[in-house]
C-alpha cells in the first residue's frame, strides 16, 4: 500500500530530509586523502545527534554504522572502517536520517583529490541519470517513465544499471511503496499522484551490472571491479510536478 502525504505531513516530513541534505553537505569537506571511512561515520553520527535525530541505518536490520560508505566499486551499503581513502578514488556517501519520526535519504558520490578520466565519467553519469530521473516525475506520469530514462542515458554512454536495487517510497517508514526502478518501460509502473514521496537513487556501473555480496553480507560490489557511482534525493510528487525535498541548494526547481 502507498501511504500518501497530506499537506501537512510533508511539512512534519520536510525537517528530516533537510537535515539529511545538511549532513551530506557537510561532510563533503571531510572527504579527503588519508581519512577513514570510520572517521566519515563518526563526524556524520555526531552531527545528526547533536540536531536531535538519529542516523537511521544505525542497527537497520542489523547494520553496523550510521551511514554508508561505498568507495570505487563498492556499489552500495559499503560499512565505514578503517579504511583509508587515497587520491583519485570516488566514495558514495549515503545519509539517511530520522527525525521526530520521518525519514529523510539522499547521496551523492564524491572525488577524492584528483579523479581518473574514468571515475569522472561514471560520476557525470550517475547524476546526469538522476536529473533525468527526477525530470519525469509528476501527477499522472508512471514509475516506469523514470527508470526508463534512466537506463536509456546510461545505455547511451556505455554504461550500465544495477538491477537489484532501486528506489523506494520513504516518509514514515524508512522503505515503502513504491518501488521506484531504474529500469523499466515508458507508461507502465505505478501511477504518480500528489502526495507520494520516495527515493531516486540510481547506481550506475562502468562496467557490467552484475554484482555480488561481499563476506560481510552488506557490501555489494560490481563483480567486474568496473567503477560505481550513485547519487539519491527524497522527491514529493507535487499537484503540478515535484519538489526535491534534500535539494538545499535550489539545484532544483520545484515544478
Amino acid at each position: 500500500m502507498i501511504t500518501m502525504k497530506s499537506p501537512a505531513e510533508i511539512e512534519q516530513m520536510r525537517p528530516s530530509c533537510v537535515l539529511a541534505a545538511e549532513t551530506l553537505k557537510m561532510i563533503e569537506e571531510h572527504v579527503k586523502p588519508g581519512v577513514t571511512t570510520d572517521q566519515l561515520n563518526e563526524i556524520c553520527h555526531q552531527y545528526i545527534i547533536d540536531h536531535n535525530a538519529y542516523p537511521s541505518p544505525l542497527n537497520y536490520r542489523g547494520f553496523p554504522k550510521s551511514i554508508c560508505t561505498s568507495v570505487n566499486h563498492q556499489v552500495c551499503h559499503g560499512i565505514p572502517s578503517d579504511r583509508e581513502l587515497r587520491d583519485g578514488d570516488i566514495i558514495n556517501v549515503d545519509i539517511t536520517t530520522t527525525l521526530d519520526g520521518w525519514y529523510g535519504d539522499n547521496s551523492k558520490t564524491f572525488f577524492v583529490g584528483k579523479p581518473s578520466p574514468k571515475a569522472e565519467k561514471i560520476v557525470r553519469i550517475a547524476k546526469e541519470c538522476l536529473d533525468l530521473g527526477i525530470g519525469q516525475v509528476r501527477p499522472g506520469g508512471h514509475i516506469g517513465d523514470i527508470g526508463a530514462v534512466i537506463e536509456e542515458h546510461a545505455r547511451k554512454n556505455r554504461c550500465t544499471v544495477v538491477r537489484e536495487y532501486c528506489g523506494h517510497g520513504i516518509g514514515r517508514k524508512f522503505h515503502e511503496e513504491p518501488a521506484v526502478l531504474h529500469y523499466g518501460v515508458r507508461g507502465e509502473g505505478v501511477e504518480m499522484k500528489p502526495g507520494m514521496t520516495f527515493t531516486i537513487e540510481p547506481m550506475v556501473n562502468l562496467g557490467k551490472p552484475a554484482i555480488k555480496h561481499m563476506p560481510d553480507k552488506w557490501t555489494v560490489v560490481t563483480r567486474d571491479h568496473s567503477l560505481s557511482s550513485q547519487f539519491e534525493h527524497t522527491i514529493l510528487v507535487t499537484d503540478t510536478g515535484y519538489e526535491v525535498l534534500t535539494d538545499i541548494d535550489g539545484e532544483y526547481p520545484i515544478t
